[in-house]
């Protein structure tokens, strides 16, 4: 570990060539990395497909790597010093849905994965994970025809209680489902129907945590490539339950200090994200970030000109909170890409998941934020000043 009284700079100046491996960043790759997770299928609480693509992904690129007994994730790069390290955390699961019940008229109803609006499953195509294989349909609201119900379609209310699966198959009881393999607990993915313009923005379902998956792996990609040395062990983590809370918490280890989560910036009115840019999140529902690393991200990103922006998340939590909630003493921080519609009809603008990239990059080939945190627990020597 550096010194303790070694100024930031000049313990930056000891690791790797930072404009190297930022001129290997772009957004070609990042795009053609999102497309390829956003085909695969993976609400949470059915993620096995995708976690055997990131773990092909990551051999192919002769990246070391760990997996849970659920399989999450931990991509192990070697640095200089091996403790304390840190982490760098975004989740492959996604939204979707489950079944609850089979219907006396042939159709499912179905309960939310995650916490997204009724209003958003309307009309979207999906796959019904049965025993016997993938089966399609589509999520309809109960009244679905106006030249049956008339406005009733437009008065009965938006709830998932209201919604029910029309599979394409022959199906029109109850004992027809079951003699087609649909059960209770059935999972159902979502069709995720990525679009990409011509303007650079790309509009999909699962963006949140795909795009900032993506823009991982192009760090990673660009790491590798140019044989960098990183000033500390860090450990790239792919979670696989942060949609229904638990985020990061098993996958974490004790030696890390620092964890920086990678996820969706809130592009609304009344927020102050990017939708261009990188958002440093300084808050979220469960409190503020811790203020060393937050600052430490700005000054980076002032560095480096990346552009960047802060905000407070009101309504939001990430794969960071789980880490706290099973009693890690960490330093958390939250980088995001700017995502309009957030789990609902999502959009990201290329830029935005190349500053994000690039914000990672700056992030693990700098020294620890606070250089006492080599110590669990010690005297007051080193210990930072906020006042400063």
């Amino acid at each position: 570990m550096p010194p303790l009284d070694r100024s930031a700079e000049e313990r930056l100046r000891d690791y790797g060539d930072v404009s190297r491996t930022l001129a290997l960043i772009e957004g070609k790759r990042i795009l053609e990395y999102l497309l390829a997770l956003e085909a695969i299928p993976s609400p949470t609480g059915y993620t096995d497909s995708i976690v055997r693509h990131v773990c092909l992904w990551l051999e192919e690129h002769g990246i070391d790597y760990e997996l849970t007994r659920r399989g999450a994730i931990r991509a192990n790069l070697p640095g200089e010093v091996s403790s304390p390290d840190r982490a760098v955390v975004g989740h492959v699961d996604t939204l979707g849905a489950q079944v609850i019940r089979l219907k006396e008229n042939g159709r499912l109803a179905i309960r939310p994965v995650g916490t997204w609006a009724a209003r958003f499953a309307e009309g979207a195509r999906v796959t019904v994970f049965t025993e016997a294989g993938p089966r399609r349909g589509t999520i309809l609201p109960l009244k679905a025809s106006g030249h049956v119900f008339d406005q009733e379609i437009e008065t009965q209310p938006s709830t998932w209680d209201n919604l029910e699966i029309r599979v394409d198959d022959r199906v029109s009881t109850q004992e027809d489902l079951i003699s087609r393999a649909f059960h209770i607990g059935d999972m159902v993915a979502v069709d995720p129907q990525p679009e990409v313009t011509d303007t650079g923005f790309i509009n999909a379902r699962h963006l949140d945590d795909k795009a900032g998956v993506a823009a991982m792996m192009e760090v990673l990609a660009a790491l590798t490539a140019t044989d960098t040395r990183l000033p500390v062990d860090c450990h790239f983590l792919f979670t696989i339950s942060e949609e229904t809370g638990s985020g990061a918490s098993a996958v974490l280890h004790g030696d890390v200090s620092e964890v920086l989560a990678v996820d969706n910036a809130t592009v609304a009115p009344g927020q102050n994200s990017s939708e261009y840019g990188v958002t440093i999140a300084m808050g979220d529902m469960t409190g503020p970030f811790d203020y060393h690393l937050t600052h430490g991200l700005i000054e980076l990103a002032r560095r480096y000109g990346i552009d960047h922006r802060r905000d407070v998340f009101r309504h939001y939590r990430c794969d960071a909170a789980s880490a706290l909630e099973a009693g890690n003493d960490i330093r958390t921080a939250l980088v995001a890409f700017g995502l309009d519609a957030s789990h609902g009809w999502e959009r990201v603008h290329l830029d935005s998941l190349v500053a994000l990239a690039r914000m990672v990059a700056v992030y693990v080939m700098s020294p620890p934020m606070v250089p006492r945190d080599q110590l669990e627990i010690g005297p007051l020597e080193g210990f930072p000043d906020s006042q400063e």
